[in-house]
């Protein structure tokens, strides 16, 4: 199949091109803009309590207050406030109110702090747009506004809460975008330059995943419209990243072929026909195995990852897609002259270093498999020590933007916990109202749970059928310590809830905890299919049983190492709390699938030189010695441009960077270049059983362009090694 494809696009390489920039301009010109939201309440479904209690308190009390802005005033000196900056403050938050700023429907005075240095000005919007772009535009000019109310008194404002955060989230991203696409572009530029010394095939690759990224993100749009799913800022960042990385990577496998044909004697053409055909079955697994991993995300309970999960499968489908038609035709049309003016394509160099490697792999096998796989589990022993944070707006953003200035503050200044309360909503099950003589035993109750700073009834609802008891914690609402005491609060607000009613916890320390459940959920769930799926496409390319067991395996030990080295690096290293929630899913996938890349080029150019009738120590090092280099190159760039994340200056990109970009220079370094030929020389033919996939094969008659199909390449170099 793959042979006819490259004999398709080979002789009609101008028609492909064509047809990709036909393609380019009409899904640009008609996608729709891809929507972002930053509220992490809408990645829960409707299931969990904390959703229902934020539904129960929108019938219950429509025009209830919540805050989605918060001023908050101090004066210049630190002081504490005067009855001047009170009024101050006082003609502000009626001069803000009378603006009558889209999305805000109400301006009022808060309570100032215990020691009489704070106050506040609470700005509530419309909560039908919670978290989205519309809002972060409101806190923009609520922030200008406040900012210019207050000139000329001793007083200094800051704006936060959570459209403050949407819109500091906002352009944090953009500035990372743009740090982590310049990033990304320095590195894939100059590291080809190293490889190839040519600087049309550095270009080449950057200017056609440009076209690739273009389609994709059109794609992604359609598909998040048509499907109604969540987006986030961050997506478009990692999506830069897995365009270029894979890309790059996709290009590479291609091109180290297509030069090793033209070195074997083939004539150009033929050898881009040969390279397709050989090289395409790897990349079109390593890309199905990759694509099969994001969309085992669509059984995830976060929105964000469900959405994450699609899009991030289409972008390496519309990759996979240009590496097998519109690489092949560009480079079909230039030519040799793609690598000008370096003429080492032509010879073949005695690549010391990746033979060396390959001799020491072919003679001490167990002693490779063991030393490299104790690098494994050492490192996966960090795993011990993991702990999660569940604050998605303060690690997408740097702690000293403003809004996080804000929540930083009221922390001191207030209870940890009064920027976010905890809201207990009591209902009678049979719609009658309810008895309020017992609402101050079920209020003392409840502020008496470990972890409550305060509880007190707020309001009843105009039927009397739902009251709401407001509960501060003693912490801020995004720590451990706060989800476990909400967790307390669920328990007591239940237990205790008077016959006939039903009590549902809400806030942001519940939605937390239900985040927390749902990861847990998405452990059981996505771990297992997307190991077990790409099983079966190993288990497909090798037509083996027993080579995807021991593959998955060490793709599961690299995951391990990855997430160790990670908490060890920031939890234990830096000191901090914890890692963010989602990273572990995300670093599973994009370790797992991606690193199985790796895995995939080794195995099969192991039984390609098995094929040719060597022994199964032999095959093991000459496979490493020829694909050794492609795949150090391939794992450099693709660990280097998720490395570019840590450019962002957030935790979660930081995070996320790093460990991706660790975990793929294991999968590259360690597992493809010692581990997995190590352990298939080891386990000999067997690895192959039940089917015999590195058995010596009859030689094929040369073929040319528009010959019948067949899965093996043409023309034989001088070694007798297959391209």
């Amino acid at each position: 199949m793959f042979r006819r494809i490259g004999n398709t696009v080979v002789r009609h390489p101008v028609w492909t091109i064509v047809a990709w920039l036909i393609a380019a301009v009409a899904i640009v010109a008609t996608a729709p803009s891809l929507p972002s939201n930053s509220d992490e309440s809408s990645f829960l479904p409707k299931s969990y309590e904390s959703i229902k209690a934020a539904d129960l308190q929108e019938k219950a009390f429509p025009s209830a207050f919540t805050p989605s802005a918060i001023a908050l005033y101090q004066r210049t000196d630190g002081g504490k406030l005067t009855a001047a900056d009170k009024q101050d403050v006082a003609r502000i938050t009626s001069e803000l109110a009378d603006k009558h700023i889209d999305q805000v429907q109400k301006v009022v005075p808060g309570r100032p702090s215990q020691d009489g240095r704070y106050t506040m000005t609470l700005v509530q919007m419309d909560s039908k747009n919670a978290g989205q772009p519309k809002q972060a535009d409101a806190a923009k000019i609520l922030r200008d506004d406040v900012k210019q109310l207050a000139k000329g008194t001793d007083l200094r404002v800051k704006l936060g809460g959570s459209a403050a955060q949407a819109l500091d989230q906002q352009d944090s991203s953009k500035r990372g975008q743009a740090l982590i696409g310049i990033g990304t572009f320095v590195i894939i530029l100059v590291t080809l330059l190293i490889i190839f010394r040519a600087p049309i095939l550095a270009v080449l690759p950057l200017f056609l995943i440009g076209i690739v990224a273009a389609i994709a993100n059109g794609l992604i749009a359609y598909a998040t419209k048509l499907f109604g799913l969540q987006a986030n800022s961050s997506i478009s960042s990692i999506l830069i990243v897995v365009l270029f990385g894979v890309g790059t990577d996709y290009f590479l496998f291609l091109m180290f072929r297509y030069r090793e044909r033209l070195r074997a004697g083939d004539e150009p053409k033929q050898a881009m026909v040969n390279a397709v055909g050989r090289v395409g079955e790897a990349i079109a697994s390593a890309a199905g195995a990759v694509i099969i991993a994001f969309l085992a995300l669509a059984l995830s309970t976060l929105g964000f990852l469900k959405q994450m999960g699609p899009a991030l499968a289409i972008a390496v489908t519309v990759t996979l897609i240009a590496g097998l038609t519109l690489i092949p035709a560009v480079v079909s049309l230039i030519g040799p002259k793609v690598f000008w003016p370096s003429k080492s394509w032509r010879t073949e160099p005695e690549n010391a270093r990746f033979a060396a490697l390959g001799r020491g792999v072919q003679r001490r096998p167990a002693l490779t498999a063991a030393l490299s796989g104790l690098v494994l589990v050492a490192l996966s022993l960090g795993i011990l020590g993991y702990h999660a944070t569940f604050d998605l707006a303060s690690g997408s953003m740097p702690r000293t933007k403003e809004s996080m200035v804000v929540q930083d503050e009221m922390q001191k200044a207030y209870s940890a916990g009064a920027a976010a309360p905890t809201d207990v909503y009591l209902s009678s099950t049979d719609g009658k109202p309810l008895d309020q003589a017992g609402f101050d035993a079920y209020a003392q109750k409840l502020g008496a749970v470990d972890g409550v700073a305060s509880a007190r009834m707020a309001q009843v609802n105009k039927a009397g059928t739902t009251a709401d008891f407001t509960v501060t914690l003693k912490y801020e609402a995004s720590t451990d310590k706060a989800i476990d005491a909400v967790g307390r609060v669920r328990d007591v607000a239940h237990a205790d809830a008077p016959d006939g009613t039903e009590a549902l916890v809400g806030g942001m320390s519940s939605i937390y905890k239900d985040i927390d459940a749902a990861v847990n959920h998405d452990y059981r769930t996505v771990f297992p299919v997307a190991a077990a799926l790409i099983m079966l496409i190993l288990g497909l390319l090798l037509r083996s049983v027993v080579a995807p067991w021991y593959l998955i395996a060490s793709v599961g030990l690299g995951f391990g190492a990855t997430l160790g080295a990670t908490v060890w690096i920031f939890q234990e290293a830096q000191g901090k709390p914890g890692l963010m929630f989602m990273l572990p899913v995300i670093m599973y996938l994009f370790v797992v699938a991606i690193g199985t890349d790796y895995n995939i080029l080794m195995i099969a150019r192991l039984r390609e030189e098995a094929r040719e009738g060597r022994e199964p120590r032999e095959a093991a090092g000459m496979a490493l010695r020829h694909a050794g280099p492609t795949v150090a190159a391939a794992g450099f760039i693709l660990a280097a441009t998720f490395a570019t994340m840590m450019l962002a200056g957030n935790s979660l990109l930081t995070e996320m960077g790093f460990a991706v970009s660790f975990g793929i220079a294991v999968a590259a370094f360690v597992m493809a270049m010692f581990f997995t030929p190590s352990l298939t020389a080891l386990i000999g033919h067997a690895a192959w059983w039940p089917g015999h996939a590195d058995r010596a094969e009859e030689p094929a008659g040369t073929e040319g362009i528009g010959s019948p199909a067949d899965d093996r390449d043409a023309v034989h170099d001088p070694a007798g090694r297959r391209g």
